[in-house]
């Protein structure tokens, strides 16, 4: 009955905006403190945990989908240097990516792991700490041409991490970069797997968020008014599935994607003005 009623708030806000948002539906507008939102993931219970990217606090949001706000956990040993992602295992395990790189200056890369924040009673948690680098970058910074470890797209399978670099080279070419790490507390060297051009227009064609689906047959990539599916792939090469790109017709700042089921998927974008900072919906086809 829970999922029904989220469905029908979905279809109710596409009755009512649709038309000013392209291809994307709206929900529901988010909490003032989620003016920076930059990650995403859904419970169980249709609610979503969502994170602040820098400058924000060291917390995680809990959100209906009607936008209240439920709540606030602090992650005590952790600091918001530039976060960007969430990603969640099959345990309930969440992940948070401090791995916000715009100058490709950082050799402090780290991923938070925390427990399942839907059993903590408390409103503080204990992360523990996956850092890593990506061995393939040998200056701090690089070149302007090499400009690619910029990273705000992350999602989980198996027993993985999956990194989507965000490519910020000049003259842009861009190419994402795509890493593996694994889910479990250490310091790693990323294995590189390979290399994906989504477009090259560098306006909407920088990868900005990532998630798997549930039954782990699409992934799906994000970026500032572009959608980028694959399906029919080997999870270690699934850049070279098959590809379905899409033009949602609504370019604003979007940065956080999630599977809400198999076939729609929840995005959201950061408040740039008085625009922005809404929670929208799009079927998969």
């Amino acid at each position: 009955m829970q999922m029904t009623r989220y469905i029908v708030l979905i279809l109710f806000g596409f009755l009512v905006s649709c038309s000013n948002y392209g291809q994307l539906t709206y929900i529901t507008k988010l909490p003032k403190k989620l003016d920076e939102n930059s990650g995403m993931v859904v419970n169980r219970d249709s609610t979503v945990w969502m994170l602040n990217d820098g400058g924000g606090a060291n917390k995680i949001y809990q959100i209906s989908l009607k936008g209240k706000l439920l709540k606030e956990l602090e992650i005590k040993n952790a600091k918001n240097k530039d976060w960007e992602e969430l990603a969640r295992d099959k345990e309930g395990h969440l992940y948070i990516a401090d791995t916000g790189n715009n100058y490709n200056k950082r050799k402090d890369l780290v991923i938070y792991k925390i427990s399942d924040p839907n059993k903590e009673k408390g409103d503080k948690m204990e992360a523990e700490q996956i850092t890593f680098s990506f061995p393939e970058q040998k200056k701090y910074p690089p070149n302007k041409s090499k400009l690619l470890y910029d990273t705000e797209a992350m999602f989980f399978a198996k027993d993985s991490l999956y990194l989507i670099t965000k490519n910020r080279s000049e003259p842009f070419i861009g190419e994402a970069l795509i890493y593996r790490i694994p889910a479990k507390k250490g310091n790693y060297q990323a294995t590189l797997l390979g290399e994906f051009i989504p477009c090259t227009e560098v306006a909407v064609c920088k990868i900005t968020a990532a998630d798997i689906s549930p039954d782990g047959k699409t992934i799906a990539l994000l970026g500032y008014g572009k959608l980028w599916l694959f399906t029919n792939f080997e999870l270690s090469k699934f850049f070279e599935g098959k590809l379905k790109t899409i033009d949602l017709e609504f370019h604003t700042q979007l940065e956080s994607i999630a599977f809400l089921n198999n076939t729609t998927l929840l995005l959201s974008d950061e408040q740039f003005n008085k625009t922005g900072r809404n929670l929208y919906s799009y079927g998969i086809n």
